[in-house]
């Protein structure tokens, strides 16, 4: 599977960002799909997962602010990013994994996924 997220640019805290990710299929490998991020410095976190028909998980710190989505006829992940912070300045990347990412309420951040983009820089300044 390859993933080729977009969609990255440099913003002022406060501001949004769309983020996309096309996937080369939609199959059973790509049953999970997910959104991590790491800064520099960091290690890499996750931001948002989602299932296939649609059940999310989102990190603490980024609850309210972001939204997942997938479109599944389009092979596409959407990360929509608003009231961004100095603090979301980071590498984003776009992920992929099957069914036994799924722990039967979403897909884990912990599990091993399978397959991920070359990731795009979102920028935030204070």
């Amino acid at each position: 599977v390859q993933l080729v997220e977009s969609g990255g640019d440099s913003v002022q805290a406060g501001g949004s960002l769309r983020l996309s990710c096309v996937a080369s299929e939609y199959t059973y490998r790509t049953y999970c799909m997910g959104w991590f991020r790491q800064a520099p410095g960091k290690e890499r976190e996750g931001v948002a997962t989602i299932v296939s028909d649609g059940n999310t998980l989102y990190a603490d710190s980024v609850k309210g602010r972001f939204t997942i989505s997938r479109d599944n006829a389009k092979n596409t992940l959407n990360l929509q990013m608003n009231s961004l912070k100095f603090e979301d300045t980071a590498m984003y990347y776009c992920a992929a994994g099957p069914r036994s990412i799924y722990n039967g309420y979403y897909c884990s951040f912990s599990k091993s996924w399978a397959f991920w983009g070359q990731g795009t820089q979102v920028t935030v300044s204070s």
